[in-house]
């Protein structure tokens, strides 16, 4: 364990050494941003920006953290399950590299997130506006000229707005919104719309008004699955790195000395080690989870 807290500061002094007068954390944050920019799809360029926006891209000391907590858990594992150092090194250098991962998968929740609450935004007013006016061009514009809209919702509403007088009919503009945005509330609401404008109902408050209260049920319960989805996160995080602790429970029961021996044979080296990588794709199958599927289609 000392060779790896040696290891750690030798790479800590070899990192500042070569990047004189710069701070260390911020050269590692700095050098991950670069790998971003270069590597990164488009999308995730643009959902990261809207995240940095929104006031919940992590700062230094947060990202410092985590590189921290990655590779001690990772030293930590690779160690016991080991008592190999070269082996230990490499599960630090695979963990740590597993950061910006995780890092677009928490800027796609959240960005997810965000544009449901503008979708409940969109459908919502836009529902409001027409009980005023009784057409939907007209309520597109007055919803994208209220300011309770942000980009890229707005953009595309003034899309749909633009294409609706090129087209001369809404047909279009509906289409393009429901293949930018397939939820089931918005492909509802153009439904009602497209149904009101050719049969050409007179009185559609009612209908409108039950709409908007399929909505208000719809957010209710993606808020709720979503407290439910961070409870269970914690839970499964807590137990996957438990997981990993299955390796101690077994040098107690056979001594640590035995457990050294018994790593000489190659099979058992590769067993313990399979645990490992199975336990890890574990965590990063159910991290992939919890951030990909926001329950908001």
């Amino acid at each position: 364990m000392e060779f790896i807290i040696i290891g750690v500061i030798l790479l800590f002094i070899f990192m500042y050494r070569v990047n004189k007068g710069e701070n260390v954390y911020k050269f590692i944050v700095k050098q991950v941003g670069v790998a971003y920019d270069m590597y990164a799809p488009y999308s995730f360029k643009v959902m990261r920006e809207k995240v940095k926006e929104l006031g919940q891209e992590y700062t230094v000391r947060q990202y410092t953290v985590q590189v921290v907590v990655f590779a001690g858990i990772a030293s930590v594992v690779g160690y016991l399950y080991n008592y190999n150092l070269i082996i230990t090194i490499i599960y630090v250098i695979v963990a740590v590299s597993m950061i910006p991962y995780i890092t677009y998968l928490r800027c796609k929740r959240i960005y997810s997130e965000y544009i449901f609450e503008q979708i409940q935004v969109y459908t919502t007013n836009v529902i409001m506006e027409f009980q005023t006016t009784n057409a939907f061009v007209k309520s597109l514009e007055g919803v994208a000229s209220s300011g309770v809209l942000e980009d890229p919702v707005l953009s595309d509403v003034k899309t749909m707005i633009s294409l609706s007088y090129e087209n001369g009919d809404i047909y279009e503009s509906i289409r393009y919104m429901n293949e930018k945005y397939p939820f089931y509330v918005v492909k509802n609401m153009h439904q009602l719309f497209l149904q009101v404008t050719k049969e050409g109902a007179k009185d559609t408050r009612e209908t409108f008004e039950n709409m908007l209260d399929d909505i208000d049920m719809l957010v209710e319960n993606v808020y709720r699955d979503r407290l439910d989805r961070q409870n269970f996160h914690k839970q499964f995080l807590q137990y996957g790195v438990v997981l990993y602790a299955i390796i101690m429970l077994i040098q107690l029961l056979l001594g640590v000395d035995s457990y050294i021996d018994m790593l000489d044979n190659i099979i058992v080296r590769i067993l313990v080690n399979l645990i490992i990588i199975i336990n890890s794709y574990f965590l990063l199958s159910g991290e992939k989870y919890y951030n990909e599927n926001v329950g908001a289609e």
